[in-house]
């Protein structure tokens, strides 16, 4: 809906009501005495259309365009547009003008326009029809739609539009959110109440009494003629003077009246205002308003001086809470809040008590007349015990009749207690930390209003309580902060934001090799330059992108020349409103661990090391985690060691465990151990990945093929082939260092590990090369060229496990889909106990690889189940004796 046409549309409703009431009206006292004929009737009422039409199109066009600047402001706040603040403020402006414009218009244009138009409709009805209208008839009309019609018409419009407008004018002071602009706010037109006042004593009942009065007079004199009467010129003329007088009388009653109405309200509003100038200037000393009448202005100007002596206690606490904002000490703070509320709420005295959480009572930290004594009172005794535990203001006009007041303090201070106020002290957590109380208020008891300034008197000592202790921890929290900076092993540098230094710990003056005072306030590209530019670089990179920057393992030149190898990080610092005002290089020294983990390195993994590393001073235990554990053997090690002999045999196994572990590191894998020909290697030690398992079968595939190519090298000095089986297995173990603390071993222990070593020697079993069980194939995260072998149930353990080929190192051979599809259909038919349909399918898998060896296995197995079943009860298990 567009709230401008909706405005527009009221505005003429509202005109339209008017007009044709007034016309109504008028044409009734016309009817009533204007002598008209029936003929003079019916042509006067068909020209009234015509003449109606004239002047309410001059008002629609004049309305129209007094809401311009009003209507198109509207239609845009309710599409949701936001117009700038000058154009509210020039519709609020028209909106607060539009019932004085109203108004006037129908004042100055259709008050004139109609009677314009009665002339015309009353020349053409005498011209055209003859209709014979006397000229004092016209007079007559002409003078009712001017003195009657139109300031009825007009104040009229002015009530209904300001209603109208009442509730447009704040959607719009709600839009604008603020004072109406002071370019816009020229425009507001003022209209005084006098005028106002003298408006509706000349329209309203002067000018009606001055019509009403001739009218009646020149209808008498026609009714005397119309019957032959003659009145001596003497006796009329006394008539017109005693008529003329009684209206000049009431006309100068009428409107000295208005005037001296007006004047009292004028000088009552004037004195208002007066003062709320002074108030908005911020001279409450000087905003006085006196009750001089007895009707509304009274009951307003008592509203307002009351409003005044709020104004001045608010003020006086504004004094007293800027006066305490320069103060530091609690003491003096606390001493002067107090004071101020004994005087304040007129009390003769104050006093405030905090709790104590270590002895869970109330002490005094202030008391009126007791300076050198202290007040100790459990949380549950006397008026401040009950306040401080119900949290609940006390007023009590009687202390002594109160079984709760604690009459020994009275004692003992020689003080007598009449009246107390008593509220709770809370912090803003919510919180209660103590109580505030005022004694004996003067001259009466404590009031609702006394009570309201002690709270706010309670507010403000809970803040300067908890400013106090926030004081404290911070001086506690820098204190800290600087023993950490100067404790610290790394070196700290900070810089502000134009990159000069600010601090620099003990560590980095050190690393650096440079003194506290050359480095201070020194501007950080003149410190870090030369071989040392780097750090500058890296340190702008921070200051211009407020983004953190490493690194690692970079070379520093100290003051004396020498070099250090440190890890460097330069990282944004943020004040509490996340902008930054400054950065902070932190320099670890890595000389010596880079020297110890190269050495650490030729014996273990990169990973090991670096844990074994981090975690400084080695201990005996460890942590349980989920670890891929893979075994690997070389097939008949033995007899080609007697064959190679002890030196070739050593330089065979350092070829081969080469090529293995340097796969192994490749895919995230760590060495756990060498064990003769055989390797252990785990995948999630010592950090769990989310794609270990998929990683240790990636490592056995290429282990395979790694010894393709090792065993072409072998071929062209003739060497053996050598072959290996591949076991591995994913599940939770214990990981840590084992052993005594004379000698450490980083490993894992577990049922995964025993599983693991068990599927390594299975693959000798099924003539398979890479075989993992069902754990490890569930956490597999990516596609894998696996075949079931079997169900087995390992030497020791009472539960079967799924157990698994990998064929990823075959997967370019073209009939290993075939072989793939005959195993899943025999190992489908050997679950079902169909001996001659799994030894079929096993058979054919062997026409396509005879040297399959899990087909193999399975054509034998078929062949002697065929001959001797097993129980009804068998479960396809596959039971391993060996180890």
């Amino acid at each position: 809906m567009d709230s401008g046409r909706v405005l527009f549309w009221r505005l003429i409703f509202i005109y339209s009501l008017a007009t044709g009431v007034a016309v109504s009206v008028t044409l009734l006292l016309g009817l009533l005495g204007l002598e008209f004929t029936a003929y003079q009737w019916l042509i006067f009422w068909s020209g009234v259309p015509f003449g109606t039409a004239f002047f309410t199109s001059l008002d629609f066009m004049l309305i129209n365009r007094h809401l311009k600047p009003l209507a198109p402001v509207l239609s845009a706040l309710d599409r949701g547009e936001k117009p700038s603040e000058a154009v509210l403020g020039a519709a609020l402006v028209r909106a607060l003008n539009l019932p004085q414009i109203s108004a006037v218009r129908v004042t100055t244009v259709h008050g004139p326009a109609a009677t314009f138009a009665l002339i015309g409709v009353i020349w053409t009805a005498n011209t055209v029809f003859h209709a014979g209208i006397a000229g004092w008839q016209l007079i007559a009309l002409g003078t009712m739609i001017f003195v009657f019609a139109s300031p009825a018409h007009a104040i009229f419009e002015f009530f209904a539009v300001s209603k109208t407008i009442e509730p447009i004018a704040i959607r719009l002071s709600r839009e604008l959110d603020g004072p109406i602009p002071a370019e816009q706010a020229k425009d507001l037109i003022s209209v005084p109440l006098r005028n106002k006042v003298l408006f509706l004593a000349i329209f309203v009942s002067s000018l009606p009494l001055v019509f009403s009065a001739v009218s009646f007079l020149f209808k008498f004199d026609r009714v005397l003629n119309a019957h032959g009467f003659v009145v001596p010129p003497r006796e009329m003329t006394s008539m017109y003077v005693w008529a003329g007088g009684v209206v000049l009388v009431c006309i100068v009653g009428a409107i000295s009246m208005a005037i001296l109405t007006a004047r009292e309200v004028s000088n009552s509003a004037a004195r208002l205002v007066d003062a709320m100038r002074h108030v908005e200037r911020g001279d409450l000393d000087d905003a006085k308003v006196e009750v001089l009448t007895t009707d509304e202005y009274a009951d307003i100007n008592r509203g307002f001086g009351l409003m005044l002596d709020s104004l001045r206690e608010e003020q006086r606490l504004l004094e007293v809470t800027q006066d305490l904002a320069g103060e530091l000490l609690l003491e003096a703070l606390i001493g002067r809040i107090m004071t101020a509320t004994t005087d304040l709420l007129n009390a003769e005295r104050a006093s405030l008590f905090v709790y104590d959480d270590k002895t869970d009572e109330l002490f005094s930290l202030y008391a009126d007349g007791l300076e050198k004594v202290q007040i100790r009172v459990p949380t549950g005794a006397g008026i401040a015990g009950a306040v401080f535990t119900s949290g609940k203001t006390e007023n009590i006009t009687d202390p002594y009749a109160d079984p709760r007041f604690n009459q020994d303090v009275d004692r003992r201070t020689g003080f007598k207690t009449r009246s107390i106020l008593c509220v709770p002290i809370t912090n803003k957590a919510g919180a209660r930390i103590g109580v505030a109380q005022a004694l004996n208020k003067k001259g009466g008891v404590f009031s609702n209003k006394d009570e309201s300034r002690l709270k706010a008197f309670a507010a403000q000592i809970a803040v300067s309580l908890e400013n106090a202790k926030l004081f404290d921890d911070v001086l506690s929290i820098k204190n800290y902060n600087e023993s950490i900076l100067q404790s610290t092993s790394n070196g700290i540098v900070t810089v502000d934001a134009e990159a000069k230094i600010v601090t620099a710990n003990e560590s980095a003056l050190a690393l650096l090799g440079l003194a506290k005072e050359t480095v201070l306030e020194r501007p950080s590209w003149e410190l870090f330059q030369g071989d040392n530019h780097w750090i500058s670089e890296s340190l702008a990179k921070t200051l211009a992108t407020g983004e953190t920057h490493l690194a690692v393992d970079a070379e520093l030149t100290q003051g004396d020349g020498a070099k250090a190898s440190v890890n460097l990080t330069t990282l944004p610092l943020l004040d509490s409103n996340q902008e930054q005002i400054g950065s902070m290089i932190v320099l670890e020294d890595i000389t010596e661990e880079k020297r110890v983990r190269s050495t650490m390195s030729r014996y273990m993994s990169k990973e090991v090391a670096d844990q074994l590393l981090s975690a400084g001073e080695l201990e005996l235990g460890g942590t349980e985690q989920k670890v891929t554990v893979m075994f690997s053997d070389i097939r008949r090690f033995t007899t080609i060691a007697e064959q190679l002999g002890p030196r070739d045999t050593v330089s065979l196994l350092n070829d081969y465990f080469t090529e293995m572990v340097d796969v192994i590191f490749q895919h995230g894998g760590i060495l756990d151990k060498y064990m003769g020909d055989g390797i252990m290697a785990l995948f999630g030690a010592p950090l769990v990945g989310p794609n270990d398992a998929d990683n240790a079968l990636a490592a056995a595939n290429d282990m395979m093929a790694r010894l393709a190519v090792l065993n072409a090298r072998r071929a062209q000095v003739g060497g053996e082939a050598l072959d290996i089986g591949i076991g591995f297995s994913t599940g939770p173990t214990v990981v840590g260092n084992i052993g005594s603390t004379r000698r450490l071993d980083y490993t894992v222990i577990g049922d995964t590990v025993n599983l693991a070593s068990r599927l390594e020697g299975t693959t000798k079993q099924y003539g398979a090369r890479i075989v993992l069980s069902e754990f490890t194939v569930r956490e597999l995260t990516k596609p894998a060229l696996l075949r079931e072998l079997d169900l087995i149930r390992v030497k020791g353990k009472d539960r079967p496990v799924a157990v698994y080929e990998s064929l990823g190192y075959r997967a370019g051979e073209p009939l290993l889909g075939d072989l793939m599809e005959l195993h899943t259909v025999g190992i489908r038919a050997y679950r079902a106990r169909d001996w001659k349909a799994a030894g079929k399918a096993f058979a054919e898998a062997l026409k396509l690889y005879p040297d399959d060896g899990p087909a193999q296995v399975y054509v034998e197995r078929c062949r002697v189940l065929a001959k001797t079943p097993p129980p009804a009860d068998w479960d396809g298990v596959w039971n391993l004796t060996e180890k």
